[in-house]
Order: C-alpha cells, then sequence, then structure tokens
C-alpha cells in the first residue's frame, strides 16, 4: 500500500505541476521552472514548521535526554542500513557496501539492535545512500528544482528515488499486526529526529539569509551533489591550471 501510494503521489506530483512553468529567465537560469509555486509552497512549510515541527523538536531536545535521543537516531539509522547496502552495490562501491553490511551486523548485534553506534567507535566509518543518489552517480540529472508540501526540496530524481527506496526497505514486505502503525510511527520520529537534530542550523539560515527560498535551494543542491560524489570535491570547481 505504502509502494501505491507513493507512487500515485509522483504520478498526480507530475500532472499538477504540468501547467504551473514559469517563463522568467531568472528561474530557468537555475533550473527552476516551477519557482511561482515552490515559493509558496515553501512559505507554507516554514509556516508549519514554525508552528508545530519547530516548537516539538525544541520540546523533544529539551525534555528527552541527550542518550535517549542518540539511541533513538542511531536505531533509525541503522534501520535504513539495508537501502544503503543495497545502493552501495548499484553504484558498485564494493568496499562502501562491506563497511554497510557491517556496521549493520555489529550495531545490531552489540548494539543491541542499533540503539548503541558500537561500529562508530570500532572505527567503522558511517555513511548514507539512498536510490536518488544511486541515479546521480549514473548520470541522471536532477531534473527542475521541485518542494514538495510538508517535505521540502525534492526534485524529480530523488522524489523517484524516494519511491524506489521503499521497494529496497526489507521491511516494506513484512506484514504484522500494527505493521501500517509501525510505519507511520516510524517515519514521524525520523522527521523529529531530523529537525530536532537541525534546530540551530535551521535558525541561523532563517536569520543570516536575504532570501530564505534561494538559500535553501542553493544549500539543498551542494548537500545532495557532495553525497552523489561521496564527498570528493567537486572537479567543476577544480581551477584550470
Amino acid at each position: 500500500m505504502r509502494c501505491r501510494n507513493s507512487l500515485l503521489a509522483v504520478v498526480l506530483l507530475a500532472v499538477s505541476t504540468a501547467g504551473c512553468a514559469t517563463s522568467d529567465p531568472a528561474a530557468l537560469a537555475q533550473n527552476d521552472p516551477y519557482e511561482p509555486m515552490n515559493r509558496s509552497i515553501t512559505k507554507i512549510n516554514t509556516s508549519v514548521d514554525n508552528a508545530v515541527a519547530k516548537p516539538v523538536a525544541k520540546f523533544y531536545n529539551h525534555a528527552v535526554p541527550g542518550f535517549a535521543r542518540d539511541g533513538v537516531h542511531n536505531f533509525l539509522t541503522n534501520l535504513a542500513k539495508p537501502v544503503t547496502f543495497a545502493n552501495d552495490v548499484f553504484q558498485g562501491e564494493g568496499g562502501r557496501a562491506w563497511e554497510t553490511l557491517t556496521r549493520f551486523t555489529v550495531n545490531s548485534t552489540l548494539g543491541v539492535g542499533g540503539l548503541f553506534d558500537v561500529a562508530t567507535r570500532a572505527g567503522i566509518p558511517e555513511h548514507s545512500e539512498d536510490f536518488g543518489q544511486t541515479l546521480g552517480t549514473w548520470g541522471v540529472g536532477e531534473g527542475p528544482y521541485l518542494v514538495i508540501p510538508f517535505m521540502g526540496p525534492d526534485p524529480p530524481r530523488d522524489l523517484s528515488g524516494d519511491v524506489v527506496d521503499i521497494f529496497l526497505d526489507p521491511l516494506t514486505y513484512i506484514s504484522f499486526h500494527g505493521s501500517d502503525t509501525w510505519s507511520a510511527v516510524r517515519a514521524g520520529v525520523s522527521v523529529l529526529d531530523l529537525r530536532a537534530r537541525n534546530v540551530e542550523t535551521v535558525d541561523q539560515i532563517e536569520r543570516t539569509s536575504i532570501d530564505f527560498y534561494a538559500t535553501t535551494r542553493s544549500l539543498y543542491r551542494q548537500y545532495r551533489n557532495s553525497e552523489i560524489r561521496n564527498g570528493a570535491p567537486d572537479p567543476q570547481d577544480t581551477p584550470d591550471l
């Protein structure tokens, strides 16, 4: 059901944006043909964030001890390792795939189901991968910049990758009593964990940005491109000597 709903969302989004393109040269130069719509959605997302997500995240940071928050984060990160492993393999990254498998094994056992990050203490580096990154390594372009209601930036390549990652997650195929509730809680806690860990960062961006929308668009692209390169320097930024 989750897979079908996500696929439907992608189709509906493509249809709904088809007639929203702008002819503004500045927007087109940024590969942002839907900028007016994206800006409107960003305002809505920011309003919801300020009214709900940020206060909840701040309360969570204040009320829940640091070690407990770390445990939640470690557990969620460990749950995502099968998806990371699959994408490591798709990218032909054998060494990183082995690291992912080792981290998952160590943290799932010695780390009590992933609550404790024993692997990092053992010197096994952490990284994450998703199918949007995999598409990027295969040379697939980002596509027109998009902002999704209540989600944020998610251009077509990354949005499509989100759908594929659902299929790559083994938990998608495991059905048990309360599995739908589990999926909803996992998604909600993942959002809370991400927002809580970035409260100060987002606040700083909002305070220092002349154009918050343009800043987040630039930062998102820089972040995603760095992930696709696995942190390697951008060859386009290398001086031509």
